[in-house]
């Protein structure tokens, strides 16, 4: 986990605890429920704690914020962004009960106090929040609709989805007709994983 100092050199001990300990419990039940890619259980840390944070890199949640996390999986990209931003509350969500079962487990573990993981869209949340963070989980123009109306009244132009994707994707933002803005992950990280990786940042518009 040097790899997280080395980019957060300002993570605090006990986050820094947290991340590391997030990464057998990933592992742990990964072996149980698929919740990554079997092949990618050596490189957690990279691949996925790492890939997460890739988001704190380029925005800084507020206190006393709060943020969706869409189709969360195995608790990425939230759980790695709720240990760096403990003052903001994360709620993810997912459709398959399973994996909410996993998440639970895994914050119960950690003590993430700010963490509630609930067995639902989106798009069924009656709350509403400050941003939406997701990763990969389906192309823009199907992906947008289900959280347009997941927002509260903006507060600052940075509210808004903040979306982990990789690859060419001027196609894909091209037919979701959204203005968006691209963050390159190459500009922070320097391993080769990350050379085609970015967020993708689309504001709230009301």
């Amino acid at each position: 986990m040097d790899i997280i100092k080395h980019y957060f050199p300002d993570i605090t001990d006990s986050q820094l605890s947290k991340l590391v300990q997030l990464e057998p419990l990933l592992r742990e039940w990964n072996a149980k429920i698929n919740v990554i890619s079997r092949k990618d259980t050596d490189a957690i840390a990279l691949h996925h704690i790492l890939h997460s944070l890739g988001i704190a890199k380029v925005v800084q949640f507020p206190a006393g914020s709060s943020v969706l996390d869409v189709g969360t999986g195995g608790g990425l990209p939230g759980l790695p962004l709720a240990i760096m931003f403990p003052e903001v509350k994360f709620y993810l969500v997912d459709s398959i009960g399973k994996k909410i079962h996993v998440v639970q487990s895994i914050a119960e573990a950690l003590h993430l106090t700010n963490v509630k993981a609930s067995h639902t869209r989106a798009e069924q949340m009656p709350e509403k929040f400050d941003f939406v963070v997701s990763r990969a989980v389906t192309r823009l123009a199907e992906f947008h609709p289900w959280i347009r109306n997941s927002y509260k009244k903006p507060t600052s132009t940075s509210n808004g989805l903040y979306y982990l994707k990789g690859g060419d994707l001027t196609e894909e933002i091209a037919e979701s007709g959204l203005v968006v803005k691209i963050f390159h992950l190459k500009d922070y990280f320097t391993e080769e994983f990350f050379e085609t990786k970015k967020v993708v940042f689309v504001p709230v518009t009301h």
